[in-house]
């Protein structure tokens, strides 16, 4: 059964569309809506490249596939065939790229697209039996092959995001405490100078001082 879908742009993560079947629970819902969007951050921060994958979340798999930029994607059952799942990406990409043109790049807000809600809950039924005659022929297109498109967990995907973002935050920590040392070594060898040359100075002035004192005096 296909329970969510979403379509973002991949260059930034902005959610354009979102099909949502009403009847589950609320809390369900928002919990897969928000790791979808932490899957399209990724994607917009290039932690992933494949242009088809698999993602294993509880019971569930995401599906998503990246066609110009955008990233189709939907969440169905574990026992969902794999296949129809595409075919169903496959069957929105085709309308939404038909319809929507150049103005996917332009889009400034979140939803944009917001109608296109129709023609995914239409489509979302066609294929919500996996019996139909429609469905049965599409499983048995050989044409259509999903067997190498990879299948990875969700804390598995999302956890490369994470080390990614540490090891940059902790690049930009060092990158900031070698400053502070930069700047603390200059003032320790100012210092050190001035403790250095400081005596020298001081006896230098007192000797012309004391020149200066003898020819006013004679």
């Amino acid at each position: 059964m296909v329970k969510l879908t979403m379509i973002a742009r991949v260059t930034d993560g902005l959610p354009l569309v979102e099909g949502l079947d009403g009847g589950r629970d609320q809390k369900d819902a928002d919990f897969y809506k928000q790791q979808a969007k932490l899957l399209f951050k990724n994607l917009s921060r290039g932690h992933n490249e494949a242009s088809r994958m698999s993602i294993e979340t509880g019971p569930n798999f995401f599906h998503y596939i990246i066609e110009g930029r955008v990233c189709y994607l939907t969440m169905c059952d574990r026992s969902y065939p794999k296949k129809l799942a595409f075919q169903y990406l496959e069957d929105l990409k085709n309308e939404f790229e038909r319809v929507t043109g150049d103005q996917i790049e332009t889009a400034a807000r979140p939803y944009a697209f917001i109608k296109f809600d129709t023609f995914i809950q239409k489509t979302r039924k066609l294929y919500l039996d996996t019996h139909t005659q429609r469905n049965i022929a599409k499983l048995n297109d050989e044409l259509y092959e999903v067997h190498q498109i990879m299948t990875r967990n969700v804390q598995e995907v999302l956890g490369v995001g994470q080390k990614l973002d540490q090891v940059s935050e902790m690049s930009s920590r060092l990158t900031s405490e070698s400053r502070v040392y930069a700047d603390k070594a200059k003032d320790l060898n100012r210092q050190a100078l001035i403790r250095k040359w400081a005596p020298v100075a001081i006896v230098v002035g007192i000797v012309t001082m004391l020149f200066w004192v003898k020819s006013k005096i004679w």
